[in-house]
Formats: C-alpha cells, structure tokens, sequence
C-alpha cells in the first residue's frame, strides 16, 4: 500500500520519491538553531532535499515499524526523529556530506536557557560601553554607576558560570560583551543507504524514541524551498 496516504499536503515529495531519488538519507540534529545560518545551508544544499519540523508526519512517511517502513530499515530513521532533528537526502558522497558538515560550524551568541561554556568574571572599575547604557545595565543586574560620564562596576560580578543554564539578562549581557558563546552546527547522527542504517553520532545510541515532538513543530519545512 502507499505508505504516504496519510501525509501531510505540506511535505512537498512523497517518501517514495525522496527515498528512491536520492542515495543517502542522513538524520540530522541542528544545535543553537538560527534563522540566517539555517539560509546558508539552504542556499548551500539546493542540490539536496533537507526537512526540518513535524517530526511526527516525517516519521509516519518513512514507516515506525519493520512492517511498515517503506524500505528496509527506515524505521530506524524514523524512531530517532525527535527533538531538533531532521532529514537530509542526497546524492552526495558521504564523506564529502561528513566533511562538510564537519567544517561549517559557527560561533553565536547563546539565548536563555543555554548552558554556559564559560566562567564570565567582570572586574570592578570602568567598563567599555556608551555612557548612555548605564541605566540598562543597571536594569540587567550590573552594579553599576555613571562617574565623570563613565560606567564603572563597584565591584566584581560574575556574569556566568559554567556548566549553569542562562537566564535572559545574563545572555543579554554576554551579548553587549560580544561573547559568542553557543556554536550553531548541524551534527550527523544516522545515515541510511540501501537499507543499510548506521550509527555516525555516539549520542544516537541514546535517544528516547518516545520523545513528543516540541510544540513549534507545527509545520514541515522544506529549507530547499522558498
């Protein structure tokens, strides 16, 4: 039977035709989503096929079981597709598509709730920015005071600490300090060809299968349209 039947209208191929069009499929996970990154890689992969959302309706379109995933092996794709992950298909090399993904990573500034990578300890005395964020900074949590039309911090303040989740003011504050501290990438975890499926990411091996889709999943996007 056309496994297809029940996708969604929005998924502009169907498997069928992804699957037997292209000879590699890979399961990708993006970390430190951004819009304009995620254009690049559009921009860069025309040639390709790259999904990313509804994980759901992605995973129904491949076959959730041995009995009815649309070629062997594709349930293994599917079961992974959790979270922030996606597919890519292609006709590219894989180590060409390993190499690449490899060497185009980018540093970001990190948003709320990331985990800081870094200690950020700021000294007490003058800081390096416009009189006129004084009130801002104060606003942000800094100690801070204007004197002679300079901001200076009274005293030491740790800004992060590593290994500990960010809240809004201190990645607003990393930001005003130029601190790129999360790295945009889009990791290879699986990869599927000729109903053979590999491992390429060691934390493929422990995802929850089960795992509900993320609320803004509401939509399949194809990045290689528009």
């Amino acid at each position: 039977s056309d496994l297809s039947s029940g996708i969604n209208a929005e998924w502009p191929l169907r498997p069928g035709e992804c699957c037997d069009k292209y000879a590699h499929i890979f399961l990708i996970e993006v970390h430190n989503e951004r819009n304009n990154l995620l254009k690049e890689i559009r921009e860069s992969w025309k040639h390709s096929r790259l999904f990313l959302g509804r994980n759901k309706v992605m995973a129904f379109s491949l076959g959730r079981t041995v009995e009815t995933e649309y070629k062997k092996d594709l349930h293994k794709l599917a079961k992974a597709l959790v979270r922030k992950r996606g597919l890519l298909f292609t006709n590219e090399k894989v180590e060409d598509v390993k190499d690449w993904f490899k060497s185009h990573k980018q540093f970001c500034y990190a948003r709320s709730g990331s985990i800081a990578t870094e200690t950020v300890v700021l000294p007490d005395g003058p800081l390096d920015f416009p009189h006129s964020m004084e009130p801002q900074l104060r606003q942000l949590g800094l100690p801070t005071r204007l004197k002679d039309g300079v901001i200076v911090l009274d005293q030491e303040h740790t800004v992060c600490t590593a290994g500990k989740v960010l809240n809004t003011q201190q990645a607003v504050i990393l930001k005003h300090l130029g601190n790129c501290m999360a790295e945009f990438q889009i990791e290879l975890m699986s990869h599927w060809s000729n109903d053979v499926f590999t491992v390429l990411s060691e934390s493929n091996s422990a995802m929850e299968i089960n795992e509900p889709d993320s609320e803004d999943d509401d939509v399949i996007e194809d990045v290689n349209e528009n």
